[in-house]
Protein backbone atom coordinates (compact mmCIF):
# COMPACT_ATOMS: atom_id res chain seq x y z
CA UNK A 1 0.00 0.00 0.00
CA UNK A 2 2.90 2.36 0.71
CA UNK A 3 3.96 1.89 -2.91
CA UNK A 4 0.59 3.19 -4.10
CA UNK A 5 -1.36 -0.07 -4.34
CA UNK A 6 -4.97 0.34 -3.10
CA UNK A 7 -5.57 -1.35 0.24
CA UNK A 8 -8.09 -3.92 -1.02
CA UNK A 9 -5.77 -4.96 -3.85
CA UNK A 10 -2.74 -5.18 -1.59
CA UNK A 11 -4.67 -7.28 0.90
CA UNK A 12 -5.97 -9.70 -1.72
CA UNK A 13 -2.50 -10.17 -3.19
CA UNK A 14 -0.97 -11.12 0.14
CA UNK A 15 -3.59 -13.34 1.78
CA UNK A 16 -2.74 -16.36 -0.33
CA UNK A 17 -4.56 -19.53 0.73
CA UNK A 18 -5.11 -18.60 4.36
CA UNK A 19 -8.16 -20.21 6.02
CA UNK A 20 -11.16 -17.92 6.42
CA UNK A 21 -10.65 -17.43 10.15
CA UNK A 22 -7.09 -16.22 9.54
CA UNK A 23 -8.14 -14.04 6.61
CA UNK A 24 -10.62 -12.27 8.86
CA UNK A 25 -7.95 -11.73 11.52
CA UNK A 26 -5.46 -10.34 8.99
CA UNK A 27 -8.13 -7.99 7.63
CA UNK A 28 -9.10 -6.85 11.13
CA UNK A 29 -5.49 -6.09 12.08
CA UNK A 30 -4.62 -4.33 8.82
CA UNK A 31 -7.76 -2.20 8.73
CA UNK A 32 -7.48 -1.46 12.44
CA UNK A 33 -3.91 -0.21 12.12
CA UNK A 34 -4.92 2.06 9.24
CA UNK A 35 -7.93 3.47 11.07
CA UNK A 36 -6.11 4.00 14.36
CA UNK A 37 -2.60 4.80 13.11
CA UNK A 38 -2.43 8.24 14.67
CA UNK A 39 -3.80 7.06 18.00
CA UNK A 40 -1.40 4.12 17.99
CA UNK A 41 1.50 6.45 17.24
CA UNK A 42 0.48 8.76 20.08
CA UNK A 43 0.59 5.82 22.44
CA UNK A 44 3.88 4.42 21.15
CA UNK A 45 5.51 7.85 21.36
CA UNK A 46 5.28 7.64 25.17
CA UNK A 47 7.77 4.77 25.14
CA UNK A 48 10.22 5.92 22.45
CA UNK A 49 12.69 8.34 24.00
CA UNK A 50 14.05 9.69 20.70
CA UNK A 51 10.59 10.30 19.31
CA UNK A 52 8.48 8.23 16.99
CA UNK A 53 10.05 9.81 13.89
CA UNK A 54 13.33 8.15 14.84
CA UNK A 55 11.85 4.70 14.11
CA UNK A 56 12.18 3.38 10.56
CA UNK A 57 8.84 2.82 8.81
CA UNK A 58 9.06 -1.01 8.56
CA UNK A 59 9.72 -1.32 12.29
CA UNK A 60 7.09 1.29 13.14
CA UNK A 61 4.50 -0.66 11.13
CA UNK A 62 5.33 -3.77 13.16
CA UNK A 63 4.99 -1.82 16.41
CA UNK A 64 1.58 -0.58 15.26
CA UNK A 65 0.50 -4.12 14.43
CA UNK A 66 1.58 -5.38 17.87
CA UNK A 67 0.05 -2.43 19.70
CA UNK A 68 -3.25 -2.75 17.88
CA UNK A 69 -3.52 -6.39 18.96
CA UNK A 70 -2.62 -5.51 22.53
CA UNK A 71 -5.09 -2.69 22.90
CA UNK A 72 -8.00 -3.58 20.61
CA UNK A 73 -8.17 -7.37 20.19
CA UNK A 74 -9.26 -9.37 23.22
CA UNK A 75 -8.89 -12.68 21.37
CA UNK A 76 -5.12 -12.26 20.94
CA UNK A 77 -3.30 -12.99 24.24
CA UNK A 78 -0.83 -10.23 25.14
CA UNK A 79 2.15 -12.58 25.26
CA UNK A 80 1.30 -13.84 21.76
CA UNK A 81 0.98 -10.32 20.33
CA UNK A 82 4.38 -9.38 21.75
CA UNK A 83 6.13 -12.62 20.80
CA UNK A 84 4.80 -12.63 17.22
CA UNK A 85 5.76 -9.01 16.61
CA UNK A 86 9.24 -9.54 18.04
CA UNK A 87 9.69 -12.62 15.84
CA UNK A 88 8.62 -10.63 12.78
CA UNK A 89 11.07 -7.83 13.62
CA UNK A 90 13.86 -10.39 13.91
CA UNK A 91 12.91 -12.08 10.63
CA UNK A 92 12.22 -9.00 8.54
CA UNK A 93 14.75 -6.53 9.98
CA UNK A 94 17.41 -7.68 12.48
CA UNK A 95 18.10 -8.72 16.07
CA UNK A 96 18.47 -5.16 17.29
CA UNK A 97 15.02 -4.27 15.95
CA UNK A 98 13.60 -7.35 17.68
CA UNK A 99 15.03 -6.23 21.02
CA UNK A 100 13.64 -2.72 20.55
CA UNK A 101 10.19 -4.07 19.68
CA UNK A 102 10.25 -6.34 22.72
CA UNK A 103 11.10 -3.46 25.06
CA UNK A 104 8.44 -1.12 23.68
CA UNK A 105 5.61 -3.64 23.41
CA UNK A 106 6.15 -5.01 26.91
CA UNK A 107 5.59 -1.50 28.24
CA UNK A 108 2.47 -1.16 26.09
CA UNK A 109 1.20 -4.51 27.36
CA UNK A 110 1.68 -3.37 30.96
CA UNK A 111 -0.83 -0.53 30.56
CA UNK A 112 -4.11 -1.20 32.38
CA UNK A 113 -7.27 -1.88 30.41
CA UNK A 114 -10.70 -0.64 31.36
CA UNK A 115 -13.67 -2.86 32.16
CA UNK A 116 -14.94 -2.83 28.58
CA UNK A 117 -11.99 -4.88 27.40
CA UNK A 118 -9.42 -3.98 24.80
CA UNK A 119 -9.69 -0.22 25.07
CA UNK A 120 -6.95 2.07 26.23
CA UNK A 121 -6.95 3.38 29.77
CA UNK A 122 -5.62 6.53 28.09
CA UNK A 123 -8.66 7.27 25.89
CA UNK A 124 -8.34 7.46 22.15
CA UNK A 125 -10.34 10.27 20.63
CA UNK A 126 -11.76 9.53 17.19
CA UNK A 127 -10.31 12.79 15.90
CA UNK A 128 -6.87 11.20 16.06
CA UNK A 129 -7.74 8.71 13.33
CA UNK A 130 -8.48 11.48 10.80
CA UNK A 131 -6.51 14.48 9.52
CA UNK A 132 -6.99 17.41 11.90
CA UNK A 133 -7.75 19.91 9.13
CA UNK A 134 -10.56 17.70 7.88
CA UNK A 135 -12.06 17.12 11.33
CA UNK A 136 -12.07 20.87 11.95
CA UNK A 137 -13.96 21.43 8.68
CA UNK A 138 -16.53 18.81 9.59
CA UNK A 139 -17.05 20.25 13.08
CA UNK A 140 -17.66 23.69 11.60
CA UNK A 141 -20.14 22.26 9.10
CA UNK A 142 -21.91 19.42 10.92
CA UNK A 143 -21.41 20.34 14.59
CA UNK A 144 -19.71 18.26 17.26
CA UNK A 145 -22.40 15.61 17.66
CA UNK A 146 -22.75 14.72 13.99
CA UNK A 147 -18.99 14.89 13.46
CA UNK A 148 -18.37 12.48 16.33
CA UNK A 149 -20.95 10.14 14.81
CA UNK A 150 -19.24 10.43 11.40
CA UNK A 151 -15.81 9.69 12.86
CA UNK A 152 -17.19 6.68 14.70
CA UNK A 153 -18.89 5.42 11.52
CA UNK A 154 -15.62 5.72 9.61
CA UNK A 155 -13.93 3.47 12.17
CA UNK A 156 -16.50 0.68 11.85
CA UNK A 157 -16.50 -2.19 9.39
CA UNK A 158 -19.12 -1.55 6.69
CA UNK A 159 -21.57 -4.23 5.64
CA UNK A 160 -21.40 -6.05 2.33
CA UNK A 161 -24.31 -4.87 0.17
CA UNK A 162 -25.50 -6.61 -2.99
CA UNK A 163 -27.43 -5.11 -5.89
CA UNK A 164 -29.62 -7.38 -8.06
CA UNK A 165 -29.02 -7.66 -11.80
CA UNK A 166 -32.19 -9.62 -12.42
CA UNK A 167 -35.45 -8.84 -10.69
CA UNK A 168 -35.83 -6.71 -7.60
CA UNK A 169 -34.10 -6.32 -4.25
CA UNK A 170 -36.87 -8.46 -2.76
CA UNK A 171 -36.29 -11.19 -5.36
CA UNK A 172 -32.57 -11.30 -4.52
CA UNK A 173 -33.32 -11.49 -0.79
CA UNK A 174 -35.72 -14.40 -1.35
CA UNK A 175 -33.12 -16.31 -3.38
CA UNK A 176 -30.45 -15.82 -0.74
CA UNK A 177 -32.75 -16.92 2.09
CA UNK A 178 -33.74 -20.01 0.12
CA UNK A 179 -30.04 -20.95 0.21
CA UNK A 180 -29.82 -20.33 3.96
CA UNK A 181 -28.12 -16.92 3.70
CA UNK A 182 -29.23 -14.42 6.32
CA UNK A 183 -29.84 -11.00 4.80
CA UNK A 184 -31.70 -7.74 5.27
CA UNK A 185 -32.86 -4.90 3.09
CA UNK A 186 -30.46 -1.96 2.92
CA UNK A 187 -31.63 1.58 3.76
CA UNK A 188 -33.98 3.08 1.15
CA UNK A 189 -34.38 -0.38 -0.43
CA UNK A 190 -31.02 0.21 -2.09
CA UNK A 191 -29.68 -3.33 -1.98
CA UNK A 192 -29.45 -6.40 0.24
CA UNK A 193 -27.14 -6.55 3.27
CA UNK A 194 -25.37 -9.86 3.95
CA UNK A 195 -22.90 -10.90 6.63
CA UNK A 196 -20.60 -12.79 4.26
CA UNK A 197 -17.28 -11.04 3.58
CA UNK A 198 -16.48 -12.88 0.35
CA UNK A 199 -19.22 -12.37 -2.26
CA UNK A 200 -17.76 -14.99 -4.59
CA UNK A 201 -18.88 -17.64 -2.11
CA UNK A 202 -22.52 -16.62 -2.24
CA UNK A 203 -25.11 -18.40 -4.38
CA UNK A 204 -25.79 -16.55 -7.60
CA UNK A 205 -22.35 -14.97 -7.87
CA UNK A 206 -21.10 -17.08 -10.78
CA UNK A 207 -24.46 -16.68 -12.53
CA UNK A 208 -24.19 -12.90 -12.29
CA UNK A 209 -27.33 -12.49 -10.21
CA UNK A 210 -25.84 -9.56 -8.25
CA UNK A 211 -22.91 -7.19 -7.92
CA UNK A 212 -21.43 -5.51 -4.85
CA UNK A 213 -22.27 -1.83 -4.39
CA UNK A 214 -22.98 0.44 -1.43
CA UNK A 215 -26.52 1.86 -1.25
CA UNK A 216 -25.19 5.39 -1.75
CA UNK A 217 -23.89 4.47 -5.20
CA UNK A 218 -27.09 2.64 -6.10
CA UNK A 219 -29.04 5.75 -5.14
CA UNK A 220 -26.97 7.82 -7.57
CA UNK A 221 -28.07 5.53 -10.42
CA UNK A 222 -31.68 5.89 -9.29
CA UNK A 223 -31.29 9.65 -8.92
CA UNK A 224 -29.82 10.05 -12.44
CA UNK A 225 -33.16 8.79 -13.79
CA UNK A 226 -31.88 8.51 -17.35
CA UNK A 227 -34.50 7.76 -20.03
CA UNK A 228 -34.92 4.02 -20.64
CA UNK A 229 -34.17 4.40 -24.36
CA UNK A 230 -31.04 6.50 -23.80
CA UNK A 231 -27.48 5.80 -24.85
CA UNK A 232 -25.51 6.55 -21.67
CA UNK A 233 -21.90 7.69 -21.62
CA UNK A 234 -20.23 6.73 -18.33
CA UNK A 235 -17.11 8.91 -18.43
CA UNK A 236 -15.23 7.52 -15.38
CA UNK A 237 -16.63 4.01 -15.27
CA UNK A 238 -14.09 1.96 -13.30
CA UNK A 239 -14.63 -0.23 -11.32
CA UNK A 240 -18.05 -0.56 -12.95
CA UNK A 241 -20.72 -0.68 -10.24
CA UNK A 242 -22.77 2.23 -11.57
CA UNK A 243 -22.26 0.90 -15.10
CA UNK A 244 -24.03 -2.34 -14.22
CA UNK A 245 -26.83 -0.46 -12.51
CA UNK A 246 -27.27 1.77 -15.55
CA UNK A 247 -27.20 -1.09 -18.05
CA UNK A 248 -30.32 -2.60 -16.52
CA UNK A 249 -32.19 0.70 -16.66
CA UNK A 250 -31.19 2.00 -20.10
CA UNK A 251 -30.71 0.84 -23.67
CA UNK A 252 -26.91 0.95 -24.02
CA UNK A 253 -23.98 2.18 -21.94
CA UNK A 254 -20.55 3.23 -23.18
CA UNK A 255 -18.13 2.75 -20.29
CA UNK A 256 -14.96 4.83 -20.50
CA UNK A 257 -11.91 5.23 -18.30
CA UNK A 258 -8.45 6.52 -19.09
CA UNK A 259 -6.80 3.64 -17.22
CA UNK A 260 -6.62 0.40 -19.17
CA UNK A 261 -5.67 -1.40 -15.94
CA UNK A 262 -8.77 -0.14 -14.10
CA UNK A 263 -10.95 -1.14 -17.04
CA UNK A 264 -9.96 -4.77 -16.53
CA UNK A 265 -12.16 -4.79 -13.44
CA UNK A 266 -14.98 -3.31 -15.51
CA UNK A 267 -14.72 -5.99 -18.18
CA UNK A 268 -14.62 -8.72 -15.51
CA UNK A 269 -17.81 -7.38 -13.95
CA UNK A 270 -19.50 -7.14 -17.34
CA UNK A 271 -18.49 -10.69 -18.25
CA UNK A 272 -20.00 -12.02 -15.03
CA UNK A 273 -23.04 -9.85 -14.50
CA UNK A 274 -23.54 -7.66 -17.56
CA UNK A 275 -26.49 -7.60 -19.93
CA UNK A 276 -24.52 -7.48 -23.16
CA UNK A 277 -25.33 -3.85 -23.89
CA UNK A 278 -22.19 -2.44 -22.27
CA UNK A 279 -19.37 -1.13 -24.49
CA UNK A 280 -15.93 -0.44 -22.99
CA UNK A 281 -13.44 2.09 -24.34
CA UNK A 282 -10.21 3.68 -23.10
CA UNK A 283 -10.78 7.44 -23.01
CA UNK A 284 -9.94 10.50 -20.93
CA UNK A 285 -12.98 12.26 -19.47
CA UNK A 286 -11.33 15.59 -20.24
CA UNK A 287 -11.57 14.72 -23.95
CA UNK A 288 -14.65 12.49 -24.39
CA UNK A 289 -14.45 10.96 -27.91
CA UNK A 290 -18.18 10.91 -28.57
CA UNK A 291 -20.92 12.84 -30.30
CA UNK A 292 -23.60 14.42 -28.16
CA UNK A 293 -25.63 11.95 -26.10
CA UNK A 294 -28.88 12.14 -24.19
CA UNK A 295 -27.45 10.80 -20.93
CA UNK A 296 -24.00 11.49 -19.48
CA UNK A 297 -22.70 10.26 -16.11
CA UNK A 298 -19.64 11.97 -14.69
CA UNK A 299 -18.71 10.09 -11.52
CA UNK A 300 -15.75 12.36 -10.96
CA UNK A 301 -12.47 11.57 -9.22
CA UNK A 302 -12.72 13.09 -5.76
CA UNK A 303 -11.25 13.16 -2.27
CA UNK A 304 -13.49 10.24 -1.26
CA UNK A 305 -14.31 11.51 2.21
CA UNK A 306 -17.72 9.85 2.12
CA UNK A 307 -16.25 6.36 1.86
CA UNK A 308 -13.56 6.33 4.54
CA UNK A 309 -15.23 3.39 6.31
CA UNK A 310 -14.91 1.30 3.15
CA UNK A 311 -11.43 2.57 2.19
CA UNK A 312 -9.47 3.03 5.44
CA UNK A 313 -6.25 3.88 3.59
CA UNK A 314 -7.80 6.92 1.89
CA UNK A 315 -7.74 9.12 4.97
CA UNK A 316 -3.94 8.82 5.10
CA UNK A 317 -3.62 10.54 1.72
CA UNK A 318 -6.13 13.40 1.89
CA UNK A 319 -4.81 16.95 2.09
CA UNK A 320 -6.31 20.38 1.57
CA UNK A 321 -4.01 20.82 -1.42
CA UNK A 322 -5.37 17.61 -2.96
CA UNK A 323 -8.94 18.83 -2.41
CA UNK A 324 -8.26 22.07 -4.28
CA UNK A 325 -6.47 20.23 -7.11
CA UNK A 326 -9.35 17.78 -7.49
CA UNK A 327 -11.91 20.58 -7.52
CA UNK A 328 -9.99 22.25 -10.35
CA UNK A 329 -9.84 18.97 -12.28
CA UNK A 330 -13.58 18.39 -11.76
CA UNK A 331 -14.30 21.78 -13.29
CA UNK A 332 -12.45 20.73 -16.45
CA UNK A 333 -14.32 17.43 -16.63
CA UNK A 334 -17.70 19.12 -16.14
CA UNK A 335 -17.03 21.64 -18.91
CA UNK A 336 -16.00 18.82 -21.24
CA UNK A 337 -19.15 16.90 -20.35
CA UNK A 338 -21.41 19.89 -21.03
CA UNK A 339 -20.30 19.96 -24.66
CA UNK A 340 -21.26 16.31 -25.12
CA UNK A 341 -24.83 16.53 -23.78
CA UNK A 342 -27.45 17.14 -26.45
CA UNK A 343 -30.25 19.70 -25.97
CA UNK A 344 -32.84 18.17 -23.65
CA UNK A 345 -30.26 15.66 -22.41
CA UNK A 346 -29.29 14.83 -18.81
CA UNK A 347 -25.89 15.28 -17.19
CA UNK A 348 -25.51 13.58 -13.82
CA UNK A 349 -22.48 14.72 -11.84
CA UNK A 350 -21.56 12.55 -8.84
CA UNK A 351 -18.84 12.17 -6.20
CA UNK A 352 -18.27 10.06 -3.09
CA UNK A 353 -17.18 13.19 -1.24
CA UNK A 354 -18.65 15.20 1.61
CA UNK A 355 -16.76 18.38 0.71
CA UNK A 356 -18.68 21.38 -0.61
CA UNK A 357 -15.93 22.39 -3.05
CA UNK A 358 -16.43 19.10 -4.89
CA UNK A 359 -20.20 19.06 -4.57
CA UNK A 360 -22.74 21.88 -4.39
CA UNK A 361 -20.21 24.68 -4.89
CA UNK A 362 -18.83 22.89 -7.94
CA UNK A 363 -22.33 22.58 -9.41
CA UNK A 364 -23.25 26.18 -8.59
CA UNK A 365 -20.15 27.40 -10.42
CA UNK A 366 -20.92 25.11 -13.38
CA UNK A 367 -24.44 26.53 -13.70
CA UNK A 368 -23.02 30.05 -13.69
CA UNK A 369 -20.78 29.13 -16.62
CA UNK A 370 -23.42 27.12 -18.47
CA UNK A 371 -26.75 28.97 -18.31
CA UNK A 372 -28.36 26.42 -20.64
CA UNK A 373 -28.30 23.81 -17.84
CA UNK A 374 -30.57 23.64 -14.80
CA UNK A 375 -31.04 21.36 -11.82
CA UNK A 376 -33.89 18.87 -12.33
CA UNK A 377 -34.10 16.28 -9.52
CA UNK A 378 -36.44 13.32 -10.00
CA UNK A 379 -39.53 12.86 -7.85
CA UNK A 380 -38.58 9.29 -6.91
CA UNK A 381 -35.91 10.11 -4.32
CA UNK A 382 -36.91 10.54 -0.63
CA UNK A 383 -36.97 14.23 0.25
CA UNK A 384 -34.71 13.71 3.27
CA UNK A 385 -31.88 12.77 0.88
CA UNK A 386 -32.19 15.99 -1.15
CA UNK A 387 -30.55 19.31 -0.40
CA UNK A 388 -32.50 22.55 -0.54
CA UNK A 389 -31.20 23.01 -4.11
CA UNK A 390 -32.41 19.54 -5.13
CA UNK A 391 -29.10 17.64 -5.14
CA UNK A 392 -28.71 14.13 -3.75
CA UNK A 393 -26.64 14.05 -0.55
CA UNK A 394 -26.09 10.98 1.62
CA UNK A 395 -24.37 11.36 4.99
CA UNK A 396 -22.97 8.31 6.83
CA UNK A 397 -23.79 9.68 10.29
CA UNK A 398 -27.41 10.26 9.26
CA UNK A 399 -28.22 7.62 6.66
CA UNK A 400 -25.98 4.70 7.80
CA UNK A 401 -24.53 4.29 4.30
CA UNK A 402 -21.56 5.76 2.45
CA UNK A 403 -21.52 9.49 1.89
CA UNK A 404 -22.09 10.72 -1.62
CA UNK A 405 -23.39 13.53 -3.77
CA UNK A 406 -25.08 13.87 -7.15
CA UNK A 407 -26.61 16.68 -9.17
CA UNK A 408 -29.03 16.00 -12.04
CA UNK A 409 -28.58 18.70 -14.67
CA UNK A 410 -30.77 19.04 -17.77
CA UNK A 411 -29.77 21.01 -20.84
CA UNK A 412 -32.36 23.30 -22.38
CA UNK A 413 -33.95 22.07 -25.60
Amino acid sequence: MRRGVPFDTALARNLGELPDVDRRLVHEIAVGVLRQSQALDDLLAQFISRGINSVAVPLLDLLRVGTYQLRFLDRVPPHAAVATTVALARELINERAAGFANAVLRRVAALPRDTVGARLAVPIVDDASHPAWLVNRWRARFGDGDTDALLTWNNTHPSLVLQPTRGTVADLAIMLREHGISCAEAPYAAGVIVQESRPERLPGFDAGDFFVQDPAQALVVRFADFPADALVYDACAAPGGKLLGLSFRTRDVVAADRSRVRLRRVTENIARAGRGTEHVIVADAAYPPIRQVGAYLLDAPCLGTGSFARHPDARLRVTLEALLQLAAAQRVLLDAAAERVMPGGVLCYATCSLESEENELQVDAFLERHRDFRRDPPATIPKELLTAAGDLLTLPQRDRIDGGFAARLVRSS
